[in-house]
């Protein structure tokens, strides 16, 4: 049984041919910028650049002598936006349960900073999973990125897996999606789907794109159905896969991209 509730879809503009110059005289030429991003070879960078696959700052470029500032402009290949800062760094990490999603904690528990200590960069945590809850936190050193991530105008919307205690009805799904009163205001699921049920547990899969606290929870407890087990698989267009727990991975340039025309960056 499986029930959503309407999607938001931002429309894309449409991206122009150069009408005005993109040239900066003391940048660098753009195939080599995108080379060295991981887009391909210099041949095959050119290539793009001739087929009009390849915008700066939403513009269409097939010169091939164009250059560019990869601190400054905006780049993109097949409408996917090219990380070009070499020194900015997002993984995803796989956080177990009975564990803090902090870098640091005064009481002495295990944290997330312990999975990452071979990294060098400081790195910023994206939201937050409770300590008893498990699954995908974004971290990276971007900290404009992190904030875009976190702001509720953007809209994140986040998925869960979520065990619960007892034998739910037909009717909760619909509940759940057209909202339920919490202390701090009304909540609703985007998505709600019902994947296993037992006598005694039911496996539910549902997405929302708040970020209050302990909402997933909050919200299964005030219907009447404790979590037992919450594991989040799912950030905007990033998914856990099949990431093991207490393990992290870099993000590709594709995922990337992804993520970063999600907060229109």
């Amino acid at each position: 049984m499986g029930s959503t509730r309407g999607g938001r879809k931002k429309p894309m503009a449409a991206p122009q041919r150069a009408t005005h110059d993109v040239h900066v005289a003391d940048g660098i030429r753009l195939q080599k910028v995108l080379a060295e991003a991981g887009v391909g070879s210099r041949r095959e960078c050119e290539s793009l650049i001739e087929h009009g696959r390849v915008e700066v700052d939403g513009q269409i470029v097939l010169e091939l002598g164009v250059r560019v500032d990869p601190q400054v402009n905006v780049i993109l290949v097949d409408g996917l936006r090219i990380a070009t800062d070499s020194s900015k760094v997002t993984i995803v990490l796989n956080k177990p349960r009975n564990m803090v999603s902090t870098m640091s904690d005064p009481q002495g528990r295990p944290t997330i900073a312990d999975l990452v200590k071979n990294r060098s960069e400081r790195l910023f945590h994206v939201g937050r999973l409770d300590y008893d809850s498990e699954g995908l936190l974004i971290l990276t050193n971007d900290g404009e990125l992190a904030n875009r991530l976190a702001h509720p105008k953007y809209e994140i919307p986040k998925t869960y897996m979520v065990t619960v205690k007892g034998k739910t009805p037909n009717g909760l799904a619909s509940k759940m999606l057209k909202g339920i009163e919490l202390e701090d205001g009304p909540a609703a699921f985007d998505r709600f789907k019902m994947i296993d049920q037992t006598a005694t547990e039911t496996l539910i899969e549902v997405q929302l794109h708040s970020g209050r606290n302990r909402i997933v929870r909050r919200m299964f407890d005030e219907v009447g159905y404790p979590v037992l087990r919450l594991v989040r698989t799912q950030i905007g267009p990033i998914k856990i896969g099949d990431l093991k727990q207490g393990r992290y991975r870099v993000l590709g340039k594709t995922e990337l991209g992804t993520l970063l025309g999600t907060v229109d960056l």
